[in-house]
């Protein structure tokens, strides 16, 4: 029997050219709160005036908060939520990457809700409170493709001051509209258009494997790991090639439907053990850290479905003996790591050091646990720590 419920229920605005369309799209509100980064892309590419253009042609009234990290602090997070109920914003914008956008779902969170944020988070240290009210309507303008933060509800925030890194999203988390707009992405260099490229794939991939999958996120995850393997690539050695970015960026745009049909599964939980204490490391480069050596130990607990993932991206295990069938899905990731040049990134180069891989590892248990629960085996700690060793270089 085929028993499963869901609901996306984002407006998305998709293709070259797309952001204009807001100057006739009606927008959730009067008063905006208008997130971006502390960084100066989206200033220097004219992004934040086309947006500032935007809202005025609309007769909306808005706010700038641009304090946002490239991993979004707790302390940001309520600093711009009471700035938002102080000024009375009826709804808030992300433009930027996914940094922006979880930042964006996570103020209009706690603009609506009293205490802290982690009052409301259910793992970790987190009270697990229900929340009073839902959030504030959410508009997502995305400047980069990966992470599907665009159709899921799902935030990723940090508490530096304990080392936690967790994700949380309820119901009205998801946004209400997001903008995939190929324009604003075609200038995103190499490196970053190819670990956010995987981190697409890694959502394919764990939401393929997790025990929640359903016939939906499996049609979702199969079709991104066809197209982050057919055109990431294109769009790493040609950031101009306007195919290969509108390809990856559906391959984003549907990695958040899995994440909203399915689950992440504890790669990403052992990611934010990898990251939480260490803030520099980019949250797609800890997923490729860890892949392989995450890869080939789930290889022979779910066989099958490897080799399903093995046949999209390339692999040919027809004359292979049973047991190494799985792991021509682990063969064919790194073989396309290497063609992004992203096959050879170190912990060691972030400051990492072998002897903390216990430390990581546990943190990734206590602060994620339920990433853990998504698995179809049952990780022990043990087990988790020699992936992390395994991984290390």
């Amino acid at each position: 029997m085929i028993d499963f419920d869901f609901s996306i229920p984002t407006k998305v605005l998709f293709g070259a050219g797309k952001m204009d369309a807001l100057m006739r799209e009606k927008l959730p509100g009067k008063l905006a709160l208008l997130v971006i980064s502390s960084g100066s892309v989206v200033k220097e590419r004219g992004y934040l005036a086309r947006m500032e253009n935007i809202l005025k042609h609309q007769n909306i009234d808005y706010f700038i908060y641009d304090k946002v990290s490239s991993n979004p602090k707790k302390n940001e997070i309520m600093e711009a939520a009471q700035f938002a109920r102080d000024n009375f914003c009826d709804f808030v914008i992300g433009l930027g990457g996914s940094s922006v956008v979880d930042s964006a779902k996570a103020i209009a969170f706690m603009a609506r809700n009293p205490g802290d944020l982690w009052d409301y988070f259910v793992t970790g240290s987190g009270k697990g409170l229900p929340p009073k009210n839902p959030a504030l309507p959410i508009v997502a303008i995305m400047t980069t493709a990966g992470t599907g933060s665009e159709t899921d509800q799902w935030m990723v925030v940090t508490d530096d001051k304990i080392g936690e890194m967790i994700a949380f999203g309820v119901p009205s988390t998801f946004p209400t509209l997001s903008v995939m707009d190929i324009d604003l992405m075609m200038s995103v260099p190499p490196y970053l258009t190819a670990i956010q490229g995987f981190d697409a794939f890694f959502h394919a991939a764990e939401g393929f494997i997790a025990k929640i999958a359903t016939p939906i996120s499996e049609a979702f995850s199969l079709q991104i790991l066809r197209l982050v393997n057919k055109y990431l690539p294109r769009a790493v050695a040609n950031g101009n090639d306007a195919e290969a970015r509108s390809n990856i960026a559906l391959a984003s745009m549907l990695s958040g439907m899995v994440q909203s049909t399915s689950s992440c599964t504890s790669l990403h939980a052992m990611d934010h053990g990898l990251t939480s204490n260490h803030l520099d490391l980019p949250h797609a480069a800890g997923l490729l850290m860890l892949s392989k050596s995450y890869f080939e130990f789930f290889s022979k607990y779910v066989p099958d479905r490897f080799i399903k993932m093995a046949h999209i991206i390339g692999g040919v295990t027809a004359n292979l003996p049973e047991e190494e069938k799985p792991m021509e899905f682990v063969n064919q990731m790194v073989r396309l790591q290497k063609e992004c040049g992203v096959d050879n990134l170190k912990m060691s180069d972030y400051g990492i050091k072998f002897e903390d891989m216990e430390q990581m590892a546990r943190n990734a248990h206590q602060t994620m646990s339920n990433l853990f629960a998504m698995d179809r085996y049952s990780l022990s700690l043990k087990e988790t720590v020699t992936i992390f060793e395994k991984a290390y270089k």
